[in-house]
């Protein structure tokens, strides 16, 4: 049981480490246009990255996805700028309590896909981890629950800012989402041209 913990306080801290702040970045984006009353929505948004991430991450470790880690590493910041850009066009709806059916369900396939590409990004790092390990099925689920733990820290983080900013303070969420959004997507371009 000490291997899944070990694993899995990895994963944890792969995700929440700032020195590779791109996959927080990304998971900010993710929740810029959400208030904390949706944490049900955006939970299973990131749980759609996570399932995304997941695959490549197997697929990689496994040996059957191989890619250059430079290509990868240039195109997730390619993410975060395009999550930031849908942001800047999302439509809020009247209530906060009316779903937005259509978007959504794109907006989980979009976050699904760009997991794919994320896991990618992770899975140098498990590589490395791995080394020659027999059976990765425990390291990989276990690191995979970590990383998903630490995401859910993160959304819980903006989650609570953007009460904090929209509900105490009464900044729309509109003219916060595109504040959030813009900071990121700045942030993301200079990473983007960092790696290029």
């Amino acid at each position: 049981m000490s291997e899944f913990f070990t694993y899995l306080k990895l994963g944890y801290l792969h995700i929440t480490d700032l020195q590779g702040f791109d996959h927080i970045l990304f998971i900010v984006a993710l929740c810029a246009v959400y208030r904390f009353i949706k944490w049900r929505e955006v939970l299973i948004l990131v749980t759609a990255f996570t399932l995304g991430h997941s695959i490549t991450l197997a697929l990689s470790s496994l040996g059957y996805v191989n890619l250059n880690p430079d290509f990868i590493e240039v195109l997730i910041p390619v993410t975060i700028i395009a999550t930031c850009i849908s942001n800047f066009f999302y439509k809020f709806p009247k209530s906060i309590y009316k779903k937005v059916k259509n978007s959504q369900a794109l907006r989980y396939g979009i976050t699904s896909f760009f997991g794919l590409i994320h896991g990618l990004g992770f899975s140098s790092y498990l590589k490395f981890l791995l080394g020659a390990e027999a059976n990765i099925t425990l390291p990989l689920l276990s690191f995979n629950i970590g990383l998903e733990l630490g995401q859910i820290l993160i959304v819980l983080a903006v989650l609570s800012l953007n009460f904090i900013l929209i509900e105490i303070f009464k900044v729309k969420a509109r003219t916060w989402n595109l504040i959030l959004s813009g900071i990121t997507l700045g942030m993301s371009l200079m990473l983007l041209i960092n790696r290029v």
